[in-house]
């Protein structure tokens, strides 16, 4: 039986190529979602209202919860969660690069909730009906808890949309500042291609960033905002850690996810 027939219900079951490509994608999905979940617990008695902040505290422990659990699944492909939750420097990290930087305004935590935590919801989606077992497991209660963040920010990006002239070119300032790390996360456009073939995921880099921008799209116009145009150059992009450049995110956020 070819492996895109099979279904595997440990990592071991699997090729080293898939193994391995298997392995950096979760790795990368566990470390985007410890790092959002520290930069959103920055505004928990930070948002302009009540309502928010509580929003802001709920989203945070669902994906710190969420990195857990994927950290400890590595444990599968011979990794140490222990390791890779309290004992990594920033350099080590494999998060989405818009996450690099702290939410520093409240429309940048908007932008991260409606934006860039959707782009690791569409990846997650394409694991939903993954091959493997315990992958597919933990991938539907965390789509569950998503949806949540998707309307909260959906909803926070069409208010501030709608907002003041100030309040408008902030939020469009925060989406043109990570629009391009964000379409990058998703690789090549054949990037992907060995999962997909193997029955792990749904779809290569083109397939999976083409789904983020029709997500996206009519949400950001009708907010009245502009879907910031860029060139994609993965000339510098590593697909092991998904990355153009190994300084990594906040240090401050790193040392707050290690427990330090």
């Amino acid at each position: 039986m070819s492996e895109s027939a099979a279904e595997f219900k440990s990592a071991a079951e699997l090729s080293p190529e898939v193994r391995g490509a298997l392995r950096n994608l979760i790795l990368s999905l566990a470390d985007s979602k410890r790092i959002i979940g520290i930069l959103f617990a920055d505004w928990v008695l930070g948002a302009p209202e009540l309502e928010a902040n509580i929003a802001a505290s709920s989203i945070s422990q669902d994906e710190w919860g969420h990195s857990r659990i994927l950290y400890a699944l590595l444990k599968e492909f011979g990794d140490d969660p222990e390791q890779l939750e309290h004992a990594r420097d920033a350099s080590e990290y494999c998060n989405i690069e818009a996450l690099d930087r702290r939410f520093v305004t409240w429309p940048e935590f908007v932008v991260a909730n409606a934006i860039v935590d959707t782009a690791l919801t569409v990846q997650l989606e394409a694991l939903a009906e993954t091959c493997f077992v315990p992958l597919r497991q933990r991938v539907q209660k965390q789509l569950e808890e998503e949806r949540f963040h998707e309307a909260h920010g959906a909803a926070w990006l069409r208010r501030l949309g709608k907002a003041s002239d100030e309040a408008r070119q902030a939020t469009q300032a925060a989406l043109d500042a990570r629009w391009r790390e964000v379409l990058h996360w998703f690789g090549p456009d054949t990037f992907g291609e060995t999962e997909k073939q193997a029955g792990l995921a749904s779809g290569n880099g083109a397939e999976l960033r083409s789904r983020f921008l029709g997500r996206v799209t009519p949400l950001i116009e009708a907010a009245g905002l502009q879907v910031p145009g860029c060139e994609l150059d993965f000339s510098s992009w590593d697909p092991a850690c998904r990355r153009s450049q190994r300084t990594g995110p906040d240090a401050e956020a790193v040392a707050r996810a290690r427990g330090d």
